[in-house]
């Protein structure tokens, strides 16, 4: 008689924004038992006091649930939007001018004007560009600039209301992804503690390195997390990913920049330069979008989460969905269930061949070693001790069907493993131990768990000094005996 198989576990993440609709603890914790791996609190919404107040629940609620959680804090950078208007909104004619003035004291707008927030935008733009408002709903071309005043002939029918985001399409405008008010809110961040910081409309390496900086300065070691929502990012996006450890696909900014078209072969782009450069990537906004008003998704929206986890995206992330929508609980547990349904189609098959040459750390060697013994020897699981979730990130790269469990007694690299395909991150405590004692503790858990059986092979993967960052340089090929003991060498 056979030992059970463990049952498959979902291994692409899931970041769900938390917002009104999540904010009542019964729906909190549903929400987290759902799936969700890493929370995102949208500072461009609210006052920060309520992302605060977000962030605290979540780490009480999953500490009650046993469960580590990440949390995502994500600025809100330099979004332009026109100011607001005397009657909340206006019905715009196509053919009629509509100017865009660019002061502080500019009164409530009308049919025929509104202030802008971004003061330096007559400088940025020209007669002939085309300016994109409320996710391209309302399309302005730009026919003089006139000092302070853009002039421009509406070229749809169409409403515009308060404080709506204004986009250039092909991009090209100047302003720089950390404001002030950002600065700000990463003090805010530093103080919650929090495990990953978003930087919007990045365009480049420094404005990543800017932000690190920043967060460094305040004693913030969260991740950092390029949002692509930018023509220019696009241009700049190897040394974007390289300056990140986080990538976003931002879909709804970018989409309206480059255009619908574009997009989806951009989207396969950035997550494959995203694994090909061993950083971790999601794909984000209106993934289930019909889901705000109904309890379940489209067709389509089925195969957009699908498509993006056999493309080999790490995460998949819910908006408004989550936030405000009628069905949080449900759209939670939709997004799980299309990935696992995803997760049986996805064919794992690394081309060593393609990988990276030259590698600098024996941590890398290590992970593509290994990753090359779970395709050619027939392993069970990968058991990989880790002190700041590096290791398990360069294995999660080489996106294998094998479950890579990652132990580490620090809260905080446990959790920014939440966001790894392919990593389940455990709590073990190996200081002290060797690397023998260790490999009995964590395969022992793993068996008492019923996440290996005995006859299973692993990998097991460490340093020969415990307990130290960046020090992964052995790995051994293991059998688990009868006893639920691990064999190889002679050693275990």
């Amino acid at each position: 008689m056979t030992a059970a198989q463990p049952q498959q576990r979902r291994h692409t993440r899931i970041v769900a924004t938390l917002g009104p609709a999540t904010d009542p603890p019964e729906v909190l914790e549903a929400v987290l038992r759902a799936g969700v791996d890493v929370v995102r609190l949208n500072f461009s919404h609210g006052d920060p006091s309520a992302q605060v107040a977000r962030g605290e629940a979540v780490r009480a609620m999953a500490a009650k649930l046993g469960r580590e959680v990440g949390i995502l804090a994500d600025l809100p950078g330099p979004k332009i939007r026109v100011e607001t208007f005397a009657d909340g909104k206006v019905q715009l004619k196509a053919g009629n001018r509509f100017d865009l003035v660019a002061r502080l004291d500019v009164p409530p707008g009308d049919a025929t004007q509104v202030g802008v927030s971004y003061l330096e935008l007559p400088g940025d733009v020209v007669a002939g560009d085309v300016l994109l408002l409320d996710d391209g709903i309302v399309q302005l071309q730009v026919t003089a600039v006139e000092g302070e005043r853009i002039v421009t002939t509406i070229l749809n029918d169409c409403v515009l209301s308060n404080r709506k985001g204004l986009n250039k399409q092909g991009g090209g405008l100047s302003l720089g992804a950390i404001t002030e008010k950002d600065r700000e809110l990463i003090v805010i961040a530093a103080g919650m503690q929090v495990d990953f910081i978003a930087v919007s409309f990045c365009r480049n390496a420094e404005d990543m390195h800017e932000a690190r900086r920043v967060a460094r300065a305040h004693g913030c070691n969260a991740a950092l997390v390029a949002k692509i929502e930018r023509a220019e990012a696009i241009e700049n996006l190897t040394e974007i990913v390289d300056a990140s450890d986080v990538v976003m696909v931002a879909r709804g900014d970018l989409g309206v920049e480059i255009g619908d078209a574009e997009l989806p072969g951009l989207q396969k782009k950035i997550i494959r330069e995203s694994v090909a450069r061993e950083k971790v990537v999601i794909t984000a906004t209106q993934m289930l979008q019909s889901m705000v008003d109904s309890p379940i998704p489209t067709r389509a929206e089925v195969l957009d989460v699908a498509n993006a986890v056999i493309d080999g995206t790490d995460a998949v992330m819910l908006s408004q969905e989550s936030a405000a929508g009628s069905w949080p609980v449900k759209a939670v547990e939709a997004m799980a269930r299309i990935c696992m349904g995803a997760e049986k189609q996805f064919e794992a098959d690394t081309d060593f061949e393609q990988a990276k040459r030259g590698l600098a750390r024996a941590d890398q060697a290590i992970a593509m070693a290994t990753m090359f013994l779970c395709e050619h020897v027939g392993v069970r699981a990968v058991v990989a001790m880790t002190e700041s979730g590096g290791t398990a990130r360069y294995l999660s790269r080489f996106r294998s069907a094998v479950p890579i469990y990652a132990f580490s007694h620090h809260a905080a690299a446990r959790r920014k493993m939440a966001l790894m395909r392919d990593v389940f991150a455990m709590d073990y405590d190996s200081r002290g131990q060797t690397p023998r004692e260790a490999a009995r503790g964590s395969i022992h858990l793993l068996v008492e768990a019923g996440l290996l059986n005995p006859g299973d092979r692993v990998v097991f993967t460490s340093g020969e000094h415990m307990e130290t960052k960046g020090a992964t340089n052995t790995l051994r090929l293991l059998e688990i005996g009868a006893d639920g003991c691990a064999t190889g060498l002679g050693e275990l």
